[in-house]
């Protein structure tokens, strides 16, 4: 056999043969001495233990880590190196024209409160971590279990789990209580499904070990591949008593499945929870990923801000101690006989000193009081998200919860949302609503729901305590049991199936409730139905199945079941009624069943149109045949399909072509509508979001069909979107291979073009969706090419040829791959895994720089929670994993347009307006000093009063800035759900980019520029008659020019206004009065006259009727242009978003998104979700036995696989269990 090539997931490189995993990873049974003796490098001479032990840690930090490690962190912002630089400099006597404390002491506050606000969180996941590691086990110890810690658990261990429990580690299963050692587990926080699968031990360890005593001896060595993140694959071997047995992943429970149904059962340890460093052993940790610490938007643009403005303080300093070495020489030259003054001091050390104090006199232009009123104002705004009633849910008491406070304003420019399906869209419960028979549509919405029967429920509803499915039109036409068809339909709900029935309790009697065990709960649904309309399922064994008819009980012989799988789309029982008749009933797509009918009439007709109204409903459809087979064809069909069925080769196609011939020529009887609830309000959230200009991503660990129906049911997808499948898409990427294969350099500027290139014209203007699997994803996401194992690829053979570029060849087409996600209207991923998850997100922030959202509700939605810009976990029935790791938790997906439009865009408009104005206040007040350089022989002397500089950031103009960084908003909430294209300000980075900081440093220069100058103009010769043009007067003046002019401009901008903002205003003024007289009195100056240095000077300058209107004319002047930019946008400027909201609200609305088709999708004839969404392979189970009890089973220790517990009945996985 030729060899085949295949990519290596770890390197992406091409083999030219298959290329096995190294099995190094060895594991004995009982033997923990075996396991520590190993050892592995992990950090230049360091080792640690190979085989690591249970305890998981998730938190950041430890007592001693915390200091330094959370010190490094926050060190990583610009800002807090540039205040230690400058802070250092003020250590300097000979330059520092401020005290070092001035700048330590709030420094050190801002350390400190971002470092409580780290730490609490880590408290919270060190709690956690506890919890979990602390939970109880039942570990083999000598020869007896004994009840230990999840941290006690080591490799090699044999652990004894119960119903219910969740499965600590990853393990091999050895036994359990069930027959032939099946073991129903839920793996809802893997993948996401809550429907059950199924497990099965090896035959010889179901066998041998039926004792505490056997499984104390059991010496086994299991050698397999290296802990890795692949959730869907396992390959190993057990070696035990001189014989080698083959391990796949239908032996192994992995941690966090839950074990269902299922008393007892034992498992060998074989992958432990984590390694503290540097990696995850088992395979749920392994795709959990790590913490990593999020920034937003605005936080770096601030960083580079800070570099920027630090490099402008540079320049200026530098500019300035050049003249001030100038000037200082031609002061000498021109003062001679101040020679002895300067005897010490060259022109070029006058010059060197200056720079120093310029730098720091101009460094509080970078405020710290600014980054100290920041975190107040996110940690506010995250108390009003957590005060939001229209964001709690009463039902459970649960409030939205913001995890993370600074993370707030991101909320408002979101432009990718990746959401769970089960339990983040849907509530996973499925309800039977409405179906079809002989022509009439029964159910929820037809108009008979209000019909009563007479005698509803008196002669054959014992089994159920109320009707899930009430339509009194159906109930009473099957008690008259007068309709063929009908009944045929209840009987076939009642027996073809895989479900199980028991009691809840041993010594229940029959006429008791009973309790139904599914595979799925589709089938659940179903059964349910057929016993409120009178036909129960009661029992079944290997061959029987017995029901109840309106209260008869009669048992069929089951000669046969076709079991359904993902390519036949339906599943088939052959039966032997009472009376003798041999009966196939079949039910599944309507693709399939359809086509193989054997005559169509009008009530086929009917039927197919009934399948389109239930499929515009978005409901989950299955077609419902049946047919008489003679005996005859039924002895020669079974005598043919022994034969199949023991053959070595080609079993299951032989199989497949037998089924293939028995379901033909069937007779339908209708079709089933089942609904898969959404939570409230979903379609309306998404609908609401898509108008907000945010793309919504579904990636789900569940099959395809179930995630296409519910994109419909959420109307993510609509009727007259052209769905692209894998089968186009590849065609798209291998096109877009192929003409970018003879391009030179990246070629990454053409790819986009390149790609719309692909397609025909028309569809470039088409609404189009991709839908896609784990499989196809995993050749994008695991080495960045698309390469195809099937012969006759051009791409691989390309690549091949390209093997040197590799890596950036497989750029390109993560490139093209994601410009063709991004440019349909929606995204469908099925069967992923949770790295998976969390690698797309990163290909979307890698090649978009997008900003991301991230929500989900389960363990398998943490790394794609983690890795997003904002993660949000739902408080659901999934475990609390998803909150844990989130920076948000709501109780409701409909929750997510609030907590964006409302909350986010207002905390991105509030922040914005703070540092435009926090900015403009700074330049406006301080770029005096500079003015002021070139009239006071370029020294490094301060304008201002000392107090004032000190005050200015922190009384004087702090609270009205504050007010709007707490209060300020453009529309109301209801607005701005009522018109969510406003959103689309946050996303286009409106409010605050480099072109905005720029006119804000340009206002706030000319500020500065008209207050330093109106004022030194006045001062020219003399100051009215009560004092003379001083320095103190002067700088009294400017600075009053300054600060009123702030105040005015923020008065101007404030949009929303409050008591607080007229307080704020107010509250300036006062302070401003009072911090005046209290550091400019005679008393204080008396006490320490080199600190308070200003005494009386604004008494006696603002007193003087002259000053008094130098201030009002620099107030004018500083007014007038922004006063004139207002009035422009008014007149002839674009109008204001209150305008746009007002035109907008007088037209005419525009109609809501309706369901019904009107253009055919390419992708697929109908809608038809199957609604099955369990696994093949439980025919077998029951065919075979192996899934029933006998009343005497194997004989064994009633302790090991019954440990204080009664025998169970005969059970088959519930999802409800």
């Amino acid at each position: 056999m030729g060899a085949i090539a295949e990519q290596d997931p770890a390197s992406g490189c091409l083999h030219g043969k298959k290329q096995l995993p190294a099995f190094t990873w060895e594991v004995r049974a009982n033997d923990r001495n075996y396991h520590m003796q190993f050892k592995k490098k992990f950090a230049f001479c360091l080792s640690k233990k190979k085989y690591a032990g249970n305890a998981i840690k998730t938190a950041k930090y430890n007592i001693f880590t915390f200091l330094p490690l959370n010190l490094y962190e926050q060190f990583h912002r610009t800002a807090n190196v540039y205040f230690i630089f400058v802070i250092l400099l003020q250590t300097f006597p000979e330059i520092s024209t401020l005290p070092w404390y001035t700048l330590l002491f709030p420094l050190s506050c801002l350390l400190t409160i971002r470092g409580l606000r780290d730490l609490i969180d880590d408290i919270g996941r060190h709690q956690s971590d506890k919890n979990i590691n602390s939970r109880p086990c039942e570990i083999l110890s000598g020869k007896s279990f004994r009840w230990q810690k999840w941290h006690n658990i080591c490799v090699g261990d044999i652990v004894r789990l119960r119903k219910e429990s969740i499965v600590p580690a990853d393990m091999l299963l050895l036994c359990s209580s069930e027959p032939s050692s099946l073991c129903y587990v839920e793996t809802a926080d893997i993948d996401g499904e809550t429907n059950l699968k199924f497990r099965q031990a090896l035959l010889v360890t179901h066998q041998e070990l039926v004792s505490e005593e056997s499984m104390a001896a059991f010496d086994g060595t299991v050698t397999c591949e290296e802990p890795n993140s692949r959730m869907h694959s396992f390959t190993g071997t057990l070696e035990w008593r001189g014989k080698t047995y083959s391990l796949d992943s239908e032996r192994i429970l992995l941690r966090g499945c839950r074990l269902r149904n299922t008393d007892v059962c034992y498992g060998l340890v074989i992958y432990a929870g984590q390694r503290l460093a540097p990696g995850f052993d088992s395979k749920i940790m392994r795709n959990c990923g790590k913490i990593k610490r999020k920034k937003t938007k605005l936080d770096c643009m601030m960083d580079r801000l800070v570099i920027i403005i630090f490099l402008v303080l540079l320049v200026t300093s530098l500019c300035l101690a050049v003249a001030s070495g100038f000037w200082a020489r031609m002061f000498q030259e021109k003062h001679s006989y101040l020679s002895a003054l300067y005897k010490n001091t060259t022109p070029a050390q006058q010059a060197f000193f200056n720079f120093w104090g310029f730098t720091i006199l101009l460094s509080i232009i970078i405020p710290m009081s600014m980054y100290i009123t920041f975190e107040f104002i996110y940690l506010v705004n995250s108390f009003f998200i957590n005060w939001d009633l229209e964001m709690y849910y009463a039902a459970k008491d649960i409030p939205a919860k913001a995890r993370s406070t600074s993370l707030n304003d991101q909320l408002g420019q979101i432009e990718y949302i990746f959401s769970d399906k089960t339990g983040t869209l849907t509530q996973n419960i499925m309800s039977f609503k409405k179906c079809c028979i002989n022509g009439t549509i029964y159910g929820t919405g037809t108009g008979h729901e209000n019909k009563q029967s007479s005698g509803l429920g008196s002669t054959w509803n014992h089994h159920g305590e109320k009707l899930d499915f009430c339509d009194g039109m159906l109930v009473e036409a099957a008690q008259r049991d007068n309709d063929s068809t009908l009944r045929e339909f209840l009987r076939l709900l009642a027996l073809c199936h895989t479900v199980m029935v028991s009691l809840p309790n041993p010594r229940s009697s029959p006429a008791d409730q009973l309790v139904y065990q599914a595979a799925s709960p589709d089938e659940e649904a179903l059964v349910m139905a057929a016993r409120d309309l009178g036909y129960v399922f009661l029992s079944r064994t290997q061959d029987t199945i017995t029901i109840s008819e309106l209260g008869k009980k009669r048992t069929y012989k089951v000669l046969a079941m076709l079991d359904f799988n993902s390519d036949r789309k339906r599943m088939s029982v052959l039966v032997r009624d009472p009376q003798g008749t041999i009966r196939l009933y079949t039910k599944g797509a309507d693709t399939v069943i359809l086509e193989r009918l054997q005559s169509r009439g009008p009530n086929e007709t009917f039927t197919e149109m009934a399948l389109d109204r239930f499929a515009e409903e978005t409901l989950r459809t299955l077609c419902l045949a049946s047919k008489e087979v003679s005996e005859a064809e039924y002895s020669t069909w079974s005598r043919r399909h022994r034969e199949a069925s023991v053959l070595l080769q080609d079993r299951a196609r032989e199989l497949d072509k037998l089924y293939e011939e028995m379901e033909q020529d069937l007779q339908l009887l209708g079709v089933t509508a089942i609904e898969d609830k959404l939570q409230d309000r979903v379609p309306e959230t998404i609908q609401l979001l898509k108008l907000a200009n945010i793309k919504v991503w579904v990636l789900t660990g569940d099959k395809q069909e179930t995630a296409m129906n519910i994109g419909y049911a959420c109307k993510l997808l609509t009727d007259d979107m052209e769905i692209l499948e894998e089968k186009e898409i590849s065609e798209v990427l291998e096109a877009y291979w192929v003409s970018n294969n003879n391009l030179s350099g990246s070629g990454e500027a053409r790819c986009s073009s390149r790609l719309s290139q692909q397609r025909p014209g028309p569809m470039c203007h088409k609404k189009r969706a991709i839908i896609i699997s784990g499989d196809f994803l995993d050749k994008i996401l695991h080495t960045g090419e698309v390469l195809k194992e099937e012969k006759g690829w051009p791409w691989q053979r390309l690549a091949c040829c390209r093997a040197p570029g590799s890596q950036e060849w497989g750029s390109l087409v993560e490139k093209a791959f994601v410009d063709l996600a991004t440019s349909c209207q929606a995204v469908i991923c099925c069967r992923v895994t949770p790295k998976q998850k969390a690698l797309i997100v990163q290909l979307v922030k890698k090649h978009k720089k997008a900003i991301t959202l991230a929500i989900g509700d389960g363990a398998n939605d943490v790394n794609m929670i983690k890795t997003a810009d904002i993660g949000v976990g739902i408080s659901g029935l999934e475990g609390m994993q998803a909150v844990q790791c989130s920076d948000y938790a709501l109780a409701q997906f409909s929750y997510l347009q609030r907590l964006l439009l409302v909350h986010g865009r207002w905390a991105y408009l509030r922040i914005c307006k703070f540092l435009r104005y926090f900015f403009y206040k700074t330049f406006a007040g301080l770029m005096a000093q500079v003015w002021f350089a070139f009239h006071s022989g370029f020294t490094a002397q301060p304008l201002y009063e000392g107090w004032f500089i000190a005050l200015y950031n922190i009384f004087y103009t702090a609270y009205p800035v504050l007010s709007v960084g707490l209060l300020e908003q453009d529309v109301s909430a209801k607005k701005s759900l009522e018109f969510p294209e406003l959103y689309m300000i946050g996303q286009q980075d409106e409010l605050f980019n480099y072109r905005v900081f720029g006119v804000t440093l340009l206002h706030g220069v000319s500020t500065s520029l008209a207050s330093f100058y109106i004022a030194l103009w006045a001062f020219e010769d003399h100051v009215g008659s009560k004092a003379v043009g001083d320095y103190e007067s002067f700088a009294i003046t400017v600075a009053t020019s300054a600060l009123l002019s702030v105040l005015v401009e923020i008065i101007l901008d404030t949009k929303f206004w409050t008591v607080l903002s007229f307080l704020t205003v107010t509250a300036s003024l006062l302070l401003f009065c009072l911090f005046s007289f209290l550091t400019q009195s005679i008393d204080a100056f008396r006490i320490a006259p080199t600190i308070f240095r200003f005494p009386d000077a604004s008494q006696n300058a603002l007193t003087d009727p002259y000053v008094l209107l130098v201030v009002l004319l620099s107030l004018v002047v500083n007014t007038i242009p922004s006063l004139t930019v207002h009035l422009y946008h008014t007149i002839v400027g674009k109008p204001s978003i209150q305008q746009k909201i007002c035109l907008k609200a007088k037209q005419k609305p525009e109609p809501s998104v309706e369901l019904r088709a009107h253009v055919p999708r390419s992708s697929f004839h109908r809608r038809s979700s199957y609604a099955f969404s369990h696994q093949e392979g439980y025919a077998g189970l029951i065919t075979r036995g192996d899934s029933l009890r006998a009343r005497a089973t194997r004989s064994i220790t009633p302790g090991l696989l019954h440990p204080e517990t009664p025998p169970a009945l005969p059970s088959l996985p519930s999802p409800s269990a």
